[in-house]
């Protein structure tokens, strides 16, 4: 099969596409075909060595994308051959072939098509718990979200703006600022502004809930926080977060929560009522799709470069069918 890959971690060049052997299928996985997949700036981090990869070189990035199930195992019921299938956290994505568990697939509305879904659903069910479940954003809220141009950012603002939040967005260039006020955020700030300071003065009292998915801006977060506030850190893309003193954040009855979207990915059950809640938000206009840039696998190195790129704003997909 045809895949992108890299044996060794670095920049851009140290991507490959050529044949690699196919997955295995075993009795209780499924093999899926896809169309379409997605890039993450987790690819970019694997990639360059930051997180850890399991198994040996060479490794195959991606986790999510859309496709059609092409055999199964002898122990699997539940998925036929033919099928449309969407995926999230499956490895080695970026391939003609991947191997998924059962539990892992989720059915699709028919009039989504394939790009879109690859452009929405990893995003989009991270947006969706940061909105629902870390904190639940109440109309009236004071909200904080940083990145608010990037892939989640986007989304992050457009679902709180329709829950009737007041949304205040940090945004690195004007056109991401303005792009953030199209979204739905009452006001936007560049980083080079003391964003702090104007967001205490714009709010009153401060925000309500702040969504920090730099990392290294947390302390900034924590004192955008009106008393009682409460931070959702779940991104470090701009460096490791700082430790925080406890006893700070008992002086202002104020907290940290950790976002992670695996928390509450934990069934089969799960996965397939929050995709649907998410294509149900896509249709009755809650949210949009990104601008999306489509790339051959074949063009990997390019796709990467341009989602490396500061300017970039959007979401970039790979096609598997050249």
């Amino acid at each position: 099969m045809k895949a992108l890959f890299f044996d060794k971690f670095g920049d851009v060049d140290v991507l490959r596409y050529g044949e690699l052997a196919p997955p295995s299928l075993d009795n209780k996985s499924v093999l899926v075909a896809p169309t379409f997949v997605g890039l993450n700036f987790a690819d970019i981090y694997r990639r360059q060595g930051r997180y850890v990869l399991q198994g040996e070189a060479p490794w195959v990035g991606g986790y999510e994308g859309v496709g059609y199930v092409v055999a199964t195992g002898a122990d699997v019921s539940d998925w036929k051959t033919g099928q449309r299938v969407g995926f999230v956290d499956v490895p080695r994505a970026h391939a003609g072939l991947v191997s998924a568990q059962p539990d892992q697939l989720v059915t699709l509305p028919e009039n989504i098509p394939d790009k879109s879904v690859a452009a929405l659903l990893l995003q989009g069910l991270t947006a969706q718990y940061l909105v629902e479940d870390s904190v639940a954003v109440r109309s009236g809220d004071r909200v904080l979200i940083q990145a608010a141009a990037g892939g989640v950012g986007r989304l992050v603002t457009q679902m709180a703006s329709a829950k009737g939040a007041q949304v205040y967005a940090l945004a690195s260039t004007a056109a991401k600022r303005e792009q953030a006020l199209l979204n739905g955020a009452v006001a936007a700030y560049g980083y080079q502004e003391d964003w702090v300071a104007l967001i205490r003065q714009a709010t009153g009292k401060g925000t309500d809930i702040a969504y920090d998915s730099v990392g290294s801006t947390l302390m900034q977060s924590l004192a955008t926080l009106r008393d009682g506030g409460r931070a959702v850190i779940f991104g470090k893309a701009g460096g490791t977060p700082p430790l925080v003193d406890p006893l700070k954040l008992m002086e202002g009855s104020k907290g940290i929560i950790g976002g992670d979207l695996w928390t509450y990915l934990n069934s089969r059950a799960e996965r397939q009522v929050r995709v649907d809640r998410l294509f149900t938000a896509l249709h009755e206009g809650r949210i949009t799709l990104p601008h999306i840039t489509t790339f051959p696998l074949s063009a990997g190195q390019d796709a990467h470069r341009l989602l490396e790129d500061r300017n970039f704003a959007g979401k970039i997909i790979l096609s598997t069918h050249e």
